[in-house]
C-alpha cells in the first residue's frame, strides 16, 4: 500500500509532505504504485511512527503480571487500538515464584494480532525499602544477578530492562555483572549523587519514571537526577499531568535533549476503563479522573490510567512540548533504548510499515500495523 500527500515524521526528526510505501509488511524507499495496490490519501494529516512503550503494567482490566494469555492478548488489542504497536511491559515487585508465570506467559505469547510484545521491563523487586511507591514491600529482593538470570531464560531472553536502587547492598556489584545483558535502570531509590555517578559509571544508562520515586535537586544535594544528566543518561517521564508538572516535563527535554527522554504510559489496568476499584501488584487502587493512588494510602499514586499516545498528546497539546520532540521521546528513543529501533520506532526504509494517522489536533484518524489498517 501507499499512504500519499501526507507530512511525514522523517528520520531527521523533521515532518515533510511525502508518501510511504508500504510492501510485505516494512517500509520501501520511494517507489511507483504497482496494480491493484492500495493508495489512501492522506492530505492533511500527520503520519506518525507507531508508538514504542518500554514501561506500562496493563489496560482494559487486565495486568501483565497476572500472567494469563487472555489478559496478555487484551492488553496488546487495546495498546494497538491506541497507536502503541510495540510493548515491553513491566513487572510489580513480586517473589521469584510469581515472577516465573509472568516470564512464561511472556514467552508463550504469539503476536498474532494487537501491539508486537518485544520485551519486558523488570522494574522489581531489587528496588528500596524507602522508595517503594505502589510496590509490595512484601516482596523486596537484593540484586541478585543469578535470580534475573533465571528469569531472563523462562522468558525466552524478552527482559530488557531491569531496574536497581543503586546504595541497596549488592546492586553495584549487580551493575557491574549484568549491564553488558540487560539495560539497567535507576529506579525506586533514595541514593546521593555519588553513589548514582558510581551507578553509571558501573554500567547502569537509564532513569526509571524521574523525578517519581527518587530524591529530588537541591543545591547542596544534586542527587541522582543531577548524576543522570551528566552521565548523559535516558529517562523515563510520565506526562499524564498527574506525575510530572508541565513546567518540569519542558525543563527535563531542554536539559536532557529530547534524544534522551522516554515518554511512558506507566499505566495500570484502569486504562481503557472508567473510575473505580482496581488493584495493581496485588494493592487495592482508587481511581478518578487521570489519578490513580492506592486505596489504604491516597497520598501514594499508582501508576496512571492513560495510554502513551494520550500522554504524547497531552505533552504537546498542554505541556508545551515541541510536536518533533514528544514524537521522537515515544517511538524512535524507547525503540533504541532496548534494541528494536531496526524493527520499531521509526518511518525509515526497512522498518514495520508501523504508522498512525492524526490530525493537527492529534486525533488519530488511523492506525496501521505492518501495512493493514486496524483502526
Amino acid at each position: 500500500m501507499i499512504l500519499k500527500n501526507a507530512l511525514v515524521y522523517t528520520p531527521r526528526h523533521t515532518f515533510e509532505p511525502g508518501q510511504i510505501v508500504i510492501r510485505e509488511g516494512r517500509i520501501l524507499p520511494f517507489a511507483q504504485p504497482e496494480e491493484g495496490e492500495e493508495v489512501v490519501d492522506a492530505q492533511g494529516l500527520y503520519a506518525l511512527p507507531g508508538l514504542v512503550d518500554v514501561h506500562f503494567h496493563g489496560a482494559v482490566g487486565h495486568d501483565f503480571c497476572d500472567g494469563d494469555a487472555e489478559g496478555l492478548q487484551a492488553i496488546a488489542d487495546y495498546e494497538a487500538g491506541k497507536g502503541v504497536l510495540a510493548i515491553c511491559p513491566a513487572t510489580m515487585t513480586f517473589s521469584e515464584e510469581i515472577l516465573n508465570r509472568v516470564m512464561d506467559n511472556a514467552a508463550a505469547h504469539e503476536n498474532h494480532t494487537g501491539a508486537d510484545l518485544v520485551g519486558i521491563n523488570m522494574e522489581g523487586p531489587f528496588i528500596s525499602p524507602r522508595k517503594v511507591g505502589a510496590q509490595n514491600p512484601e516482596y523486596l529482593h537484593a540484586a541478585d544477578a543469578g535470580m534475573f538470570r533465571r528469569l531472563q531464560a523462562r522468558s525466552g531472553g524478552l527482559i530488557k530492562l531491569v531496574d536497581v536502587a543503586p546504595e541497596e547492598p549488592g546492586a553495584l556489584e549487580f551493575i557491574r555483572e549484568c549491564h553488558d545483558e540487560v539495560r539497567i535502570s535507576i529506579a525506586h531509590t533514595c541514593t546521593d549523587y555519588d553513589t548514582a555517578l558510581a551507578a553509571f559509571d558501573a554500567g547502569a544508562s537509564h532513569m526509571t519514571h524521574l523525578y517519581n520515586a527518587m530524591p529530588g535537586i537541591t543545591h547542596r544535594e544534586p542527587g541522582p537526577i543531577i548524576a543522570a544528566m551528566e552521565r548523559g543518561a535516558e529517562v523515563e517521564l510520565i506526562t499524564d499531568g498527574v506525575h510530572i508538572h508541565p513546567a518540569m516535563v519542558r525543563f527535563t527535554f531542554n536539559t536532557f535533549g529530547d534524544d534522551h527522554v522516554i515518554l511512558i504510559a506507566d499505566s495500570m489496568m484502569a486504562a481503557g476503563l472508567p473510575d473505580g476499584q482496581y488493584s495493581l501488584g496485588g494493592q487495592a487502587v482508587t481511581v478518578c479522573g487521570p489519578r490513580a493512588t492506592l486505596t489504604e494510602h491516597p497520598e501514594t499514586i499508582a501508576g496512571s490510567a492513560t495510554c502513551l499516545y494520550d500522554c504524547m498528546k497531552r505533552a504537546v497539546l498542554d505541556m508545551g512540548v515541541p510536536l518533533e520532540s514528544a514524537v521522537r521521546a515515544a517511538s524512535e528513543n524507547p525503540a533504541r533504548s532496548i534494541g528494536v529501533d531496526a524493527d520499531y520506532g521509526s518511518l525509515a526504509a526497512g522498518r514495520y510499515g508501523n504508522v498512525i494517522l492524526a490530525d493537527k489536533e492529534l486525533n488519530i484518524h488511523a492506525v496501521y500495523q505492518k501495512g493493514k489498517r486496524i483502526r
